[in-house]
């Protein structure tokens, strides 16, 4: 019997693959779990017309994280810490204190998940940081740690 993977299978395929399987397969395990349907006419039809708003979809986030990325590549980022001697900071800048110094300079929600910092900025200095706004699409992002003077308030 051929079925279309409505996830990905194990073994068998990935989603929106057709294939050819045995009848009992199908009939007790992959269609009942929601994991196939039988590649009727219809549901081959289907199947394309889904594949073409997938397409069309993906290229549209392409290129709008293509377009954030040129947007946070042209600005830089300064965020102030309280430090001690020798540029140590008191604390750490992570993922989110990036994100929120993103948000606010430049108007632009970045998920904190999406900065790839690897261990929390300890120092003062000026980092590049990569974002991963897509699977195909990294931008870089200037980050200067400063240390916070003392007529500045918060943190």
């Amino acid at each position: 019997m051929k079925v279309i993977l409505k996830q990905d299978v194990k073994g068998l395929g990935r989603e929106g693959d057709t294939v050819k399987v045995a009848d009992g397969y199908a009939r007790n395990y992959l269609i009942p779990r929601g994991l196939a349907i039988e590649a009727s006419d219809r549901n081959l039809k289907i199947l394309q017309a889904e594949k073409v708003a997938i397409g069309k979809k993906a290229d549209k986030e392409l290129a709008l994280a293509r377009k954030l990325a040129d947007e946070l590549a042209s600005g830089g980022i300064t965020i102030r810490r309280k430090s001690g001697e020798g540029g140590r900071l008191f604390g750490s800048v992570t993922g989110r204190d990036v994100a929120d110094a993103i948000k606010e300079v430049l108007g632009v929600e970045v998920d904190r998940r999406k900065i790839e910092l690897g261990d929390p900025i300890k120092a003062v200095g000026t980092y590049t940081i990569p974002i991963r706004l897509h699977a195909q699409v990294t931008a870089k992002v200037v980050v200067d740690v400063e240390p916070q003077s003392e007529g500045d308030l918060g943190g």
